[in-house]
């Protein structure tokens, strides 16, 4: 029997992709494999996916029709290598800096290579994933590859040049938010609220607010005008917050992570 996918790597990122897949019905367990070298994660795997062939090497596969690839950077020659040998005629690869050439060089055979970058909120299936493709990569690769990733959270369409950026804005921009979380807190509890009402509120604060932007289709800066009453309390914390510079300081973030991404990738 060939195997639908084999998911190389089986980490978080892969792991999610996995159960998304398999909630949202794309492919019956014992159509999927997954492909960890760390045996000691075997049996936390086999009690997640129940029906999924869990195995330490390609080599434990017979033949699959595609893979994803979701090993460490330094690792994705040898598992490109080995789900081509196997007969993967496509490749959704979600290694950061590894380039579409060095992932079709590494393959040894025409193969089908589309690269991804998702964010690690598709662990719990509202990621943002970008997808660029690769030189013989059709319309329905493009299409096959959205579905995988569509299963974890929303997917958008650019080239593989613009990568580094969406490295550097949707790739780090949890860490980004997770920081202003933690400042928020401290501001709480620096203004006279316990630290788990503090927590709490600013938690909620960053679901509620994303909520609010994704679901009412309203330019952010709108939405910031409706909070913000002339000379009331939020216009006095917004004029401080751009004396600080803080918005310029997310921009300079956002280039410092895109220009890492460049590098690393070189």
């Amino acid at each position: 029997m060939t195997l639908r996918l084999a998911v190389i790597g089986g980490g978080n990122m892969g792991g999610a992709l996995l159960g998304g897949l398999l909630s949202a019905g794309w492919a019956e367990a014992s159509e999927v494999a997954v492909v960890e070298v760390l045996t000691a994660k075997h049996e936390v795997l086999r009690s997640r996916f129940p029906g999924v062939l869990v195995v330490d090497g390609v080599d434990g596969l017979g033949l699959v029709e595609a893979a994803v690839i979701a090993v460490k950077p330094p690792d994705v020659a040898a598992a490109v290598h080995a789900a081509a040998a196997h007969g993967a005629g496509r490749l959704l690869s979600i290694a950061a800096g590894v380039t579409i050439a060095a992932i079709e060089d590494a393959a040894k055979t025409p193969v089908s290579v589309v690269r991804a970058m998702p964010n690690t909120p598709a662990l719990v299936g509202a990621g943002v994933s970008a997808i660029a493709p690769g030189s013989r990569a059709s319309a329905a690769d493009l299409e096959w590859a959205r579905s995988i990733l569509a299963s974890v959270g929303t997917v958008v369409d650019v080239t593989e040049a613009q990568l580094d950026a969406v490295t550097g804005l949707s790739g780090s921009g949890p860490a980004y938010l997770f920081l202003v979380v933690e400042a928020l807190i401290e501001g709480g509890v620096l203004a006279g609220l316990p630290r788990d009402v503090s927590r709490a509120l600013a938690t909620q604060l960053l679901a509620g607010s994303g909520k609010l932007l994704v679901e009412s289709g309203e330019l952010p800066e709108v939405l910031r005008g409706s909070v913000t009453s002339p000379g009331g309390t939020t216009a006095a914390g917004l004029r401080l917050l751009e004396e600080r510079a803080v918005r310029a300081a997310f921009i300079d973030a956002v280039a410092a992570a895109t220009e890492r991404s460049r590098q690393l990738g070189a």
